[in-house]
């Protein structure tokens, strides 16, 4: 019998964890889910923040740190949409859980936000080139699809993204994948990934793929619902550099699972949850920032080569 690489090995929290949370900010209730990319030599974070005073719901704000690990939050939410405007008068304000990618010198952000009384969430894309302006560009997705990544380069002449069709419902698909011409018409939908018993068996959803030359590594949230209610927990899957519907490898332990107090117990208990992750190919290491318990931002890192490696061991 072929022995599994255990993939619980290979990334490490950060002693400093967490990282930010909700005390350092009067009035937050909840910092988590964090969107990271690598600007200018800085760590950005786009950051959803929710607040005490419901009415305000929820908020994207952009948090910069020179070492990766001290953050300084802005004052500001980062993304408006004008509600006035149609089709955003239809889009309420709880405008969190963006997923960022690089193409070239614009950062796209894929935004899951709720449809008010239509059925949603839909995704919202947008842009930024210095995370100073922020310019909506359309919606790309029907409701439901919380979660939509986009590659952060074309294949074969297309731009790819990831989908995630009933929010995640179990029933209704996972992960599919789409693609368009020109990042606003998106067709060819095609299923990627469907449940599986070890980690993922309720639900999932996916984050920006990175680039590795064995192929698309995409880092994965996945829940079980044990006794005790779900847990959500960090995988990854490996596609095909050409084909990126065809997985050709994944980890078949998690990641990171919920352990540490600061992970078991919040706003949301057992949850350990990613909308992206950050390589650094020249020291071999995967940045992954994450959410912890909806309520505090947390750091794990590790080989980026290993992560890899267990997927494609695990075939």
């Amino acid at each position: 019998m072929k022995k599994l690489t255990d993939a619980t090995q290979i990334l490490k929290r950060h002693p400093a964890n967490p990282l930010i949370k909700p005390s350092d900010y009067p009035g937050v209730m909840q910092t988590y889910n964090p969107s990271p990319v690598m600007y200018n030599g800085e760590t950005i974070i786009l950051l959803s923040m929710l607040f005490y005073k419901q009415e305000r719901l929820g908020e994207t704000r952009v948090a910069r740190s020179k070492d990766g690990i001290h953050f300084e939050v802005e004052d500001k939410p980062f993304i408006n949409l004008d509600i006035n405007e149609f089709p955003y008068n239809y889009v309420n304000r709880h405008i969190i859980d963006n997923r960022v990618t690089q193409i070239d010198d614009t950062y796209y952000i894929l935004t899951p936000v709720m449809a008010g009384k239509f059925d949603g969430p839909a995704t919202v894309l947008g842009k930024t080139k210095d995370f100073k302006k922020y310019e909506v560009m359309d919606v790309i997705t029907l409701p439901r699809n919380r979660g939509a990544s986009l590659f952060p380069r074309k294949i074969n002449g297309k731009y790819y993204k990831l989908d995630r069709p009933g929010g995640g419902n179990a029933s209704e698909g996972l992960i599919w994948l789409s693609s368009s011409p020109d990042l606003l018409h998106w067709g060819s939908f095609r299923p990627v990934l469907s449940p599986f018993a070890e980690y993922g068996k309720s639900k999932m959803g996916p984050t920006p793929p990175i680039w590795t030359e064995r192929g698309w590594l995409v880092i994965i949230h996945a829940v079980l619902e044990p006794c005790d209610g779900p847990h959500y927990s960090i995988g990854a899957v490996l596609l095909d550099l050409e084909q990126p519907w065809n997985v050709i490898g994944r980890t078949y332990s998690p990641l990171l699972t919920p352990e540490m107090d600061y992970e078991t117990r919040g706003w949301v208990d057992n949850v350990v949850f990613p909308c992206g992750a950050i390589a650094d190919y020249e020291k071999d290491e995967l940045r992954m920032y994450y959410g912890a318990a909806d309520t505090r931002i947390c750091l794990a890192t590790g080989s980026l080569r290993e992560v890899v490696d267990a997927c494609i061991q695990n075939v």
